[in-house]
């Protein structure tokens, strides 16, 4: 668990401006469905410049290290790929759909803002980074309790000692507020002890396990959500490494690495095999058709994460034909430069403008 605490806080505010923004994708937001679906989003394919890593499609459209590697096996990392799946269709939590759900192994964050009048409810999801091995997050259920612009860092010993251990390097007690706080320039303080959900200032870890508890975020996306979200908004975390939902009528599964620090240590097969279990009951209840699941899509789930949602009916086409029938999209956004691992907002991308400014800082705003 996180022991990071909040000292400083400037007055100047951060500019969130739909300018800086402008050319690269924000979170993914959408209306939820009201026809029984529990599946937002599509999957798509796009053919990058040769210039562009998977790190910086990732990043462009909103996805994490582990779900971007996970959607294309055997796909280099860093060298230009001709064919990337972007696995940006999402299979929603559990229910009670409100305020902040954050699944741990999925490595996602999911805000259900209160619906305005007149207006469809929305969800809005955002790729995390999650606790180190080693350490882990408390699953249940908190709120935010306060909130930080500009926060510092005193720098706990615990934490201090195990970087000089494992890296050779010596931290400082004290980081104040800045490009460089692993803080971030945001900051959400949660009711569970030293737990925030916060931007961080290596965007590149995002989807990966980094933090010792605390939620990282890109810098563009905790300056999206943090305007949004009040104190006192409810908080759910949770450990489903398994996920089942219904695309209209269309059952799929996603699949992620077990959180081996929380204390379900059933095996995938086993987890899915519950969550199918439960269904099929709920749908012999209601008297409707069972889930039709192949268990040769089920072993391969349970065996290799893919975090691309996959039908699990046999009538339906397996990952790869249908991935063939996808449309493929250019992709021609210059990659981020170094000045953008850091904790501000980068500047706005335009396509096929190598030019275009990365990691500019935003100005103050009021």
């Amino acid at each position: 668990m996180s022991m990071i605490r909040i000292f400083h806080q400037r007055r100047a505010s951060i500019a969130i401006a739909a300018a800086l923004l402008a050319g690269q994708a924000s979170a993914a937001t959408f209306t939820l469905p009201t026809d029984g679906s529990t599946v937002v989003g599509k999957v798509q394919v796009v053919s990058p410049t040769p210039d562009n890593s998977l790190l910086d499609i990732a990043r462009h459209f909103d996805v994490g290290y582990e779900e971007i590697v996970a959607a294309n096996p055997g796909v280099s990392v860093w060298l230009g790929a001709k064919r990337v799946v972007v696995p940006s269709q999402f299979i929603l939590p559990p229910k009670p759909w409100k305020g902040v759900v954050v699944n741990i192994p999925q490595r996602r964050l999911y805000y259900f803002p209160p619906a305005g009048k007149g207006k469809p409810q929305q969800v809005i999801t955002y790729p995390t980074s999650i606790a180190r091995e080693g350490w882990s997050t408390p699953l249940g259920a908190t709120r935010i309790v306060a909130k930080f612009r500009d926060p510092g860092w005193f720098v706990p010993t615990s934490i201090r000692a195990e970087h000089m251990k494992e890296e050779g390097i010596e931290l400082p007690e004290y980081v104040p507020p800045g490009p460089d706080n692993p803080m971030g320039m945001l900051a959400m303080q949660t009711g569970f002890p030293g737990i925030f959900i916060h931007a961080t200032n290596k965007p590149w870890g995002v989807g990966l396990r980094t933090s010792h508890g605390c939620i990282h975020l890109y810098p563009e996306d905790a300056a999206q959500i943090f305007p949004m979200i009040a104190k006192g908004t409810a908080v759910r975390i949770i450990d489903e490494p398994v996920m089942v939902g219904s695309d209209r009528g269309r059952w799929v599964m996603s699949t992620y690495e077990p959180v081996k620090e929380y204390p379900d240590k059933r095996p995938l097969a086993e987890r899915a095999k519950a969550i199918l279990s439960a269904l099929a009951e709920r749908d012999a209840q209601a008297a409707v058709a069972p889930i039709d699941a192949d268990p040769a899509r089920l072993a391969r789930l349970t065996h290799t994460p893919q975090s691309v949602p996959v039908a699990l009916s046999s009538a339906q086409p397996d990952l790869k034909h249908w991935l063939k029938t996808l449309p493929v999209e250019a992709y021609n956004f210059p990659p981020y430069s170094q000045d953008a691992n850091n904790a501000m907002v980068p500047g706005a991308r335009v396509p096929g403008d190598a030019s275009a400014p990365q990691g500019e800082t935003p100005k103050p705003g009021g």
